[in-house]
């Protein structure tokens, strides 16, 4: 639905386009706190997850990457260990969501596109691991 080069590029690890930010928005505003997660395969391909905050069980190796719109984003360690190098942009697409994931809207999912770090990016952002655990874990909901 957008380009998602209209997204502010920096090294945060995850980023979202307007239409993204704005579908977070109306959202949280309908019902809560919501949380992504990056899915690596199986039932959802490998598209972000959008849930309720709390809804999906974190693990200790779960990887936060960031906040898109003020909500966390979640990856598992291994995916993580193969995506370091790639900034994640969170984006919208017609269609109803496949799997789990809270719908974008009427008749809009959410997708991931996805941009290598240049080298010095790269420097940059080998400072910054990504985190384990958070102050979005369920349990201290």
């Amino acid at each position: 639905m957008s380009d998602h080069t209209s997204a502010a590029l920096s090294t945060a690890r995850v980023i979202a386009t307007p239409a993204a930010l704005e579908a977070i928005r109306r959202l949280v505003a309908e019902r809560g706190p919501i949380m992504f997660f990056q899915s690596g395969g199986c039932c959802d391909g490998s598209l972000p997850i959008c849930f309720d905050l709390g809804e999906f069980v974190l693990s200790d190796h779960d990887i936060l990457l960031g906040t898109v719109g003020g909500c966390p984003c979640y990856m598992d360690h291994r995916q993580f260990a193969a995506w370091k190098h790639t900034q994640l942009i969170l984006d919208v697409s017609d269609g109803l969501p496949e799997g789990f994931s809270l719908p974008a809207g009427a008749d809009g999912h959410f997708v991931t596109n996805s941009r290598l770090y240049c080298p010095d990016e790269n420097s940059e952002v080998g400072q910054k691991a990504g985190m384990r655990r958070s102050p979005w874990l369920p349990s201290q909901i």
